[in-house]
């Protein structure tokens, strides 16, 4: 008879089955993961990105007697939009620039990775500007600015 030490080719492709299948839903949930983490960065990013430009924006709709003087879309000869802008009576314009994926003030970039920025300014008993940034992954934010008389 025999001694059965070690183990049997049967064994041994079992173990590698089960071990395949240990390592290949480990790396499904680090994808899984590692995805989430990119997304949520991204999404980090662009929240910085409206941050900073809220708190500029915020304190011209503040500024008494501060009005929009101008708003204009400039477009290529094409007709495809190159560039949005708001002026205020303070003297600050905040421009949107699509080759540049970015919005400045004067000519301070204040904010980038913006895939688009849409002003538009509703005239009543008080102006309102409503202000909608458009970034990747989804990201969107859509801000109404009531200007202070």
């Amino acid at each position: 008879m025999k001694s059965e030490k070690g183990i049997t080719m049967i064994s041994m492709t079992i173990y590698i089955i089960v071990m395949l299948l240990v390592v290949t839903a480990i790396t499904s949930i680090t994808t899984y993961f590692y995805k989430n983490i990119d997304t949520d960065s991204v999404n980090s990013n662009l929240n910085q990105q409206y941050t900073k430009f809220n708190s500029f924006f915020l304190e011209d709709t503040n500024k008494k007697g501060n009005a929009v003087a101008r708003q204009e879309e400039t477009k290529d000869e094409n007709g495809n939009m190159t560039q949005r802008f708001i002026l205020f009576t303070s003297g600050n314009q905040y421009t949107y620039v699509k080759s540049n994926k970015a919005i400045y003030i004067n000519k301070i970039k204040i904010a980038e990775n913006i895939t688009d920025c849409i002003f538009e300014v509703t005239k009543g008993q008080k102006t309102i500007v409503k202000v909608t940034i458009t970034g990747e992954k989804n990201f969107q934010k859509t801000t109404e600015y009531t200007l202070v008389d």
